[in-house]
């Protein structure tokens, strides 16, 4: 009689797929979506980060106070954008409304390519700053559609424990994407990328529409075809009514705000210090390349080795608090020693826990809402409220620097807010929690439906 090993055991006994399958917190039929959500998520960050080092170097070139304006620019665009967006999905089905946003920056990447290639006269400030604000857009909406369907077709169990899984793809995609961009930006030269780039989200359409086949419901009563079949609806400006009607959503826009303000603090005092030690276009692209690669391997680690089991462990509540308590530190490090070192390690804790232990938690809050706030409110906050907070951030870092408070001006600003952000994180993990609970409930008093003619 073969061995019974207890649960969390190595189970030598079994075969070495299923032993795999625990490892990873994976139940049964869940390993191909999760694999194409991640090859989706790699496609995505590729292009992102094919594109992101020429962004900030552009950005930077008539000075770092235009790009606290350029900050300003880029939240208008994301409020004058989101009606448009909220419109889309009303009228559109799921699939259609992904293919539009992604179609859409595929045309826009293809215009751009051409500008470059038939007038490279026209190129100048100006408009490496339309191309600043532009990638700006670009890189929150191609992300959030992606995080939305991903809120759409995994349960909130499944997101707890299977969305830092699908952020490895991500990651290896952010690793890999400036890996490419220094192969082929000589031999292809630099416009060549912006056609590469957009190759990468068509392929990234085509994981979208092969994950929504895939996945099985959450639920018996609901298809992925039946699903996809149904438009949301509604009004294009239901998502921002949603955030300031809900508590729950109001306080995931308020993390946000809290969490951006705080990164742009970060970002422009790396903008700074990176200025300081170099002054050609060049090599600020280089070292900013070299920060976020090495960035995304720590990311990389934490997202394989504690992010679902910080998750299952401790809860979504306070894998939130992760950030705000180490940013803090962080900070006060940074006051301390002020070296560039220092920064470097600062930016790199913040992303690597920002991207492989806040990211996942922070989508899984949106495994249990209503599917219409899973694109519209969704989309408010992680652009217009994403944006708002740069702006916010970016303002704040100017007036302290204009002050002469700089780094201690700095410091004190950030500790009372990583106090509220931590008490608000611990809330939303509650208030989700209590949320899915409700559902679960639900669900259980609702009888299945005869199946339709042919699905029996």
């Amino acid at each position: 009689m073969p061995p019974v090993a207890e649960p969390g055991s190595s189970t030598p006994g079994l075969p070495r797929s299923a032993r795999l399958l625990r490892f990873l917190n994976l139940r049964h039929g869940e390993s191909g979506p999760v694999l194409v959500a991640a090859l989706f998520f790699f496609f995505v960050l590729t292009a992102l980060m094919l594109l992101r080092p020429a962004r900030d170097a552009l950005g930077m070139e008539r000075g770092i106070d235009s790009v606290r304006w350029l900050f300003i620019g880029t939240a208008v665009v994301t409020l004058a954008v989101n009606p448009v967006f909220g419109w889309l999905v009303s009228r559109l089905r799921r699939l259609q409304a992904i293919g539009a946003t992604y179609g859409f920056f595929v045309a826009s990447l293809a215009g751009f390519w051409a500008l470059l290639v038939l007038a490279p006269g026209a190129i100048g400030a100006r408009s490496g700053q339309v191309f600043y604000v532009w990638f700006s857009v670009f890189n929150l909406f191609v992300t959030m559609v992606f995080w939305a369907l991903m809120a759409d077709r995994f349960s909130s169990d499944q997101g707890k424990r299977v969305f830092a899984l699908v952020s490895v793809g991500g990651t290896l995609g952010a690793i890999f994407g400036p890996w490419l961009t220094s192969r082929l930006a000589e031999p292809l030269g630099t416009p060549a990328l912006l056609l590469v780039a957009g190759g990468f989200l068509l392929l990234a359409l085509a994981c979208a529409w092969l994950l929504v086949r895939l996945q099985p419901a959450a639920r018996a009563d609901h298809s992925p075809a039946r699903d996809d079949a149904e438009r949301i609806g509604g009004s294009a400006w239901a998502g921002l009514r949603a955030v300031f009607a809900s508590p729950y959503l109001a306080g995931i826009a308020g993390y946000v705000l809290l969490m951006t303000v705080v990164a742009t603090f970060i970002y422009f005092t790396r903008l700074q210090m990176v200025a300081a030690v170099a002054d050609d276009m060049d090599t600020r692209a280089a070292i900013l390349g070299n920060i976020d690669m090495w960035t995304q391997v720590a990311v990389l680690v934490l997202q394989v080795t504690l992010t679902g089991r910080i998750i299952r462990r401790f809860g979504l509540g306070v894998a939130l608090a992760i950030l705000p308590i180490a940013t803090a530190i962080g900070f006060i490090g940074l006051a301390i020693y002020g070296s560039f070192v220092v920064l470097v390690l600062l930016e790199a804790t913040n992303r690597a826990v920002q991207r492989g232990i806040t990211r996942p938690a922070r989508e899984a809050l949106f495994t249990v809402v209503a599917r219409e706030d899973k694109y519209k409110a969704k989309a408010f906050i992680d652009t217009f409220v994403y944006r708002a907070g740069d702006v916010v951030g970016a303002q704040t870092e100017g007036a302290l620097g204009r002050l002469g408070l700089a780094m201690g001006g700095l410091v004190s600003v950030v500790i009372p807010l990583a106090l509220v952000w931590a008490v608000l994180a611990l809330w939303l993990g509650r208030a989700q929690v209590r949320r899915a609970g409700e559902a679960a409930g639900a669900d259980a008093f609702t009888p299945a439906p005869f199946p339709r003619a042919g699905e029996g």
